[in-house]
């Protein structure tokens, strides 16, 4: 049963050849046995579930602990909210409630979504399913890994410079970013505003694409969200012949990327071709600029919204003689080593000092990133990369936060740019997955997901690392 797609398991419980208490109980168990090996789950739900199938979705799923599910608590994998019981439901989830789908519980995420190998995390690190001394990636690394080793059909994450993509590559599973306002950000806690984007992480495509219908679409109680509904599955199944498709010679020209990745991307142009695929290289100069901007915009926006953990309303309190004290204390205790770099970065960058020199000149060179990738898609229309420089690497190995920003130099455009990724397992190297990603313009996630789609199927069925209950 853990090897089903969402799309399989939804049509036997449809169909009375599973029953939803039976699939509920078969992931708990899952759960139960293989959690401790890989601490994917920070806290698991008690479902009271009953036979009738409702809704259409009825499958039990995951959701990272920065987005908000009522009875539940959200950590966002930090000491100061360690304790925080969500006052009530993202919208996300309560799309995927009425849609029937049962959750099984919260996953471990670097600490508020700030890293990408979900070591940062007061729960301690998530462990790769296809080796448990490497990282997943991240920060929705235990989201992947749940839906990796096949303790959840699917789960959400949060992608605000590549957190649902970059730990999908390093588990070996499928995660997308829809198009910026496509899905609600209600009841997900803030870390970049303007960049962060609930995504699905499945088994395939096709799962990815049936989820994020599920959970997109406009919401009144998020001001970015978009007025627009896509239909996600129109283009499934169209000929993908003659699609032009872009990529950028600044990323194969990165310092430091492993020859194992630069292979497994070669050998997905391959594949790309065999499809009759249109391959343009493309000059894309202000690639290498991408990590700076978001390094600046990111920490400043995330200074700004993580001022409400105070120790006054919610969270960790430490008592101080004063009220300065009592802050100092609250966040000092409260706060982890990369959330205090992060907002020392961003209130540094946003002061009145800094501000023209750092933060607005962040901003103009993320208005001249989306010019440029908005020019590449008046001619093309998929552009693809890999996901990240690296393949998974031993939990601990990197200690240099540059060395560790480094990572994210090909899915923060999609961010910068508010536009849809998607990242597909390419193969195995040295017995750890390799991914592709795929971005598309803004709004033309159909054809983005019909692509990822298409090349999955010419790629074939790929493997699930082996885990057996113990």
């Amino acid at each position: 049963m853990y090897e089903m797609t969402v799309k399989e398991l939804s049509k036997r419980i449809k169909n009375g050849t599973l029953r939803v208490p039976e699939v509920v109980e078969y992931f708990q168990r899952r759960i139960q046995h293989l959690n401790p090996k890989f601490n994917a789950f920070v806290s698991v739900t008690n479902p009271v579930v009953d036979d009738q199938a409702d809704g259409v979705l009825p499958i039990p799923y995951a959701l990272k602990d920065n987005i908000l599910a009522l009875g539940t608590r959200t950590t966002c994998g930090s000491k100061i909210l360690e304790d925080y019981e969500s006052p009530y439901d993202a919208t996300v989830n309560k799309q995927l409630k009425r849609a029937g789908a049962i959750l099984l519980g919260k996953t471990n995420l670097d600490e508020f979504a700030m890293g990408s190998t979900t070591e940062f995390s007061v729960f301690g690190p998530t462990k790769n399913p296809w080796d448990p001394s490497k990282v997943p990636g991240g920060s929705s690394g235990g989201s992947a890994v749940a839906v990796a080793t096949g303790m959840a059909p699917f789960a959400l994450g949060s992608d605000t410079g590549g957190s649902v993509r970059l730990p999908a590559a390093f588990c070996g599973v499928v995660g997308y970013k829809p198009t910026y306002g496509l899905v609600s950000r209600y009841g997900l806690v803030a870390f970049g505003s303007s960049l962060d984007q609930i995504g699905p992480i499945t088994k395939s495509v096709e799962d990815a694409a049936i989820v994020a219908s599920i959970i997109s679409g406009y919401d009144p109680l998020d001001s970015t969200s978009v007025p627009r509904k896509v239909n996600l599955l129109e283009q499934f199944g169209k000929s993908v012949d003659g699609l032009k498709v872009a990529v950028p010679r600044e990323a194969l020209e990165t310092d430091g990327l492993d020859k194992d990745v630069r292979n497994s991307f070669e050998d997905t142009l391959k594949l790309l071709k065999k499809l009759d695929c249109e391959i343009h290289y493309v000059d894309l100069p202000i690639l290498k600029y991408g990590i700076a901007a978001y390094y600046i915009i990111a920490p400043g926006e995330a200074s700004s919204n993580l001022a409400r953990y105070d120790g006054m309303r919610y969270g960790l309190r430490a008592e101080g003689k004063d009220l300065d004290q009592t802050y100092k204390m609250s966040r000092g205790e409260g706060f982890g080593e990369e959330v205090k770099r992060r907002i020392l970065i961003g209130t540094f960058t946003l002061s009145a000092t800094y501000y023209e020199a750092y933060y607005d000149k962040a901003l103009r060179v993320r208005r001249l990133f989306a010019d440029a990738l908005a020019k590449i898609f008046q001619e093309y229309q998929i552009l693809t990369m890999p996901v990240a420089p690296v393949k998974p690497y031993a939990i601990g190995e990197v200690k240099s936060p540059l060395v560790y920003y480094l990572m994210d130099v090909y899915t923060i455009p999609a961010n910068l740019a508010g536009l849809p990724a998607v990242a597909v397992p390419v193969d195995l190297k040295d017995g750890l997955p390799v991914g592709v990603q795929f971005l598309a313009k803004r709004f033309d996630d159909p054809t983005l997901l019909n692509l990822a789609h298409a090349f999955e199927a010419a790629r074939g069925e790929f493997p699930s690392p082996k885990i057996a209950l113990e």
